[in-house]
């Protein structure tokens, strides 16, 4: 069993040490399921990428921005998002943690 709430303040810990003002572990893998806590300081961003065939994230610290051609959508702490299916990027408004929910092919 995880600690999410501590997982997440490890995380913020880690990701103001690092020059790039993220952390990010992964918690769980069961395939094709993955499970990943990810944690950015504010104003920190993960480039836009291809997503993975359905994937969420559920904030567990602070503001995210998702970012992407369809619009931007703002989620504070406590929200569950379905990521869209097209390319997309994540922007920390707040210092901020998130659990990442994949499935992969």
């Amino acid at each position: 069993m995880y600690d999410l709430n501590d997982i997440a303040e490890e995380h913020l810990k880690a990701a103001h040490a690092d020059e790039h003002g993220r952390s990010a572990n992964l918690i769980l893998r069961d395939p094709p399921l993955r499970q990943t806590v990810i944690a950015l300081t504010a104003g920190t961003a993960l480039d836009e990428h291809t997503p993975p065939p359905a994937s969420s994230i559920q904030v567990l610290r602070g503001v995210v921005k998702v970012t992407g051609p369809s619009g931007d959508k703002e989620l504070t702490m406590g929200a569950l998002y379905l990521m869209p299916h097209e390319r997309h990027g994540l922007k920390a408004v707040t210092d901020a943690a998130v659990l990442l929910t994949a499935v992969n092919d």
